[in-house]
C-alpha cells in the first residue's frame, strides 16, 4: 500500500509538472506573438536596465521597449495615459508610481509564478505587486573630506553645528527621499521626540536637490556635501567598490523598503508583460540585478555584498512598506514641506 501511494504522489507531480510545463509555454507563445514589451523604468540604464533587456531577448526573442524616467515623471505618464484611455506601457518599476496608479486603478492584478518563492512581505496578496530589489536609505559621506572619527554616528549627531549648510538630501517626496528619513525618525523616536528633533534638524539648512538620490549622492561624492542623506546603500556600495570617495553610515535606524515590479491594466502587450515579470523575478533575473549591485528581492539570490542587507550588515531598520508610505504620505510630506523647504 505504501508503494502505491508514493507512486501515486509521483504520478501527480509528474502531472503538475507537465501541466505547469505547457501553461508556460502557452504564454511564452503568447507573448513571443505580441512581440515586444514595453517597461517604464526608473533603475539606472546602463548598469541594469541593459543587461535585462539583452538577457529577456537573447532567451525569448522578444523586444523589450524601455523608456527611462524618475518616480515622479513614471507616475504622471501612466496617470496621463490612463485619464486618456490610451495604456502605451506594460510593465512598470518603482513605489512612487505605484501608490498613484493603484489610487487611479491602473495596475492589474497578476500573481507571477515566481512570486511563490518570496516572503509574504515582498509581494502583495492580491496579486498587485512584487519586490525586485531590496532597498535601505541611510546617509553616507565623502570619506575625502569627512575622517571616520568625524562621521555622524547617530541621529543626534546630525544636529552638530560643524554640519549646518553642509548637507543635502534630494527633494523627491517618495520613500527614499525626504519623507521616508521623517517616517523613519518619528517611527524610531515616537511623534513627540521626533517631531522636536525634526524641528531642530530643519535649522541645519538642508540643501534640497531636485533630483533623484543617485544624482545626490554623485554630488557628494564630487564634494559639493561631504554628507548627504537618504541615498540608497547600495548605491555608495557601486561607487566605493570602483574607488569612489564614500561611505555609507549606519545610524540608530535604517529606512529599508523594497522596489516593486507590475503590471499595467490593460497592456497592450499582456502575455509579454506576464513573462517578462517571471523573468525578472526569476534566478536568472535576479542574478542579473545583483550583478549589477542591486540587493536583489528573491531569498535565493545573494547580493553582491550581503552586509547591505540588515541581518548580514548588522544594522537596525525602519520597515516602510508601499501601504504603509501611502497611508502616512501626506502627513510625511507636509512635515518636509513645512520644515525643509
Amino acid at each position: 500500500m505504501k508503494i502505491m501511494r508514493n507512486l501515486v504522489v509521483v504520478a501527480g507531480l509528474l502531472v503538475a509538472t507537465v501541466a505547469a510545463k505547457a501553461q508556460d509555454q502557452a504564454l511564452i507563445d503568447a507573448a513571443k506573438a505580441e512581440g515586444q514589451v514595453v517597461w517604464y523604468s526608473g533603475l539606472i540604464v546602463r548598469q541594469v536596465v541593459t543587461p535585462i533587456k539583452d538577457a529577456f531577448e537573447k532567451k525569448y526573442g522578444i523586444t523589450v521597449n524601455f523608456v527611462s524616467m524618475a518616480s515622479q515623471e513614471a507616475a504622471l505618464r501612466i496617470l496621463n495615459e490612463g485619464r486618456a484611455n490610451n495604456i502605451q506601457g506594460d510593465v512598470f518599476d518603482g513605489t512612487a508610481p505605484l501608490s498613484a496608479a493603484m489610487e487611479a486603478g491602473l495596475v492589474e492584478q497578476y500573481v507571477p509564478q515566481e512570486a511563490a518563492n518570496y516572503p509574504a512581505e515582498l509581494k502583495d496578496p492580491n496579486g498587485y505587486w512584487t519586490g525586485q530589489i531590496v532597498q535601505v536609505t541611510a546617509p553616507a559621506i565623502n570619506t575625502g573630506l569627512v575622517s571616520a572619527a568625524d562621521a555622524p554616528k547617530t541621529f543626534e549627531d546630525l544636529l552638530d553645528p560643524k554640519w549646518k549648510g553642509k548637507m543635502a538630501w534630494s527633494s523627491s517626496e517618495e520613500i527614499a527621499g525626504p519623507p521616508g528619513f521623517i517616517g523613519n525618525v518619528l517611527s524610531y523616536m515616537g511623534e513627540e521626540k521626533g517631531m522636536a528633533y525634526l524641528e531642530k534638524l530643519s535649522q541645519q539648512q538642508i540643501a534640497n536637490v531636485p533630483s533623484n538620490m543617485r544624482v545626490v549622492l554623485d554630488q557628494g561624492i564630487a564634494g559639493q556635501y561631504p554628507l548627504v542623506l537618504s541615498i540608497l546603500n547600495y548605491h555608495a556600495a557601486i561607487s566605493a567598490a570602483q574607488g569612489a570617495p564614500v561611505e555609507w553610515l549606519k545610524l540608530e535606524s535604517s529606512v529599508f523598503t523594497f522596489g516593486t515590479v507590475q503590471m499595467l491594466k490593460n497592456a497592450p502587450h499582456p502575455s509579454a508583460a506576464k513573462l517578462f515579470l517571471e523573468f525578472l523575478l526569476s534566478d536568472e533575473g535576479q542574478q542579473i540585478i545583483a550583478d549589477a549591485g542591486y540587493i536583489p528581492a528573491s531569498p535565493r539570490v545573494k547580493a553582491k555584498d550581503p552586509t547591505l542587507k540588515p541581518q548580514e550588515g548588522k544594522f537596525a531598520v525602519t520597515v516602510i512598506s508601499s501601504e504603509t508610505f501611502a497611508k502616512n504620505k501626506d502627513k510625511w510630506v507636509g512635515i518636509y514641506r513645512k520644515l525643509f523647504k
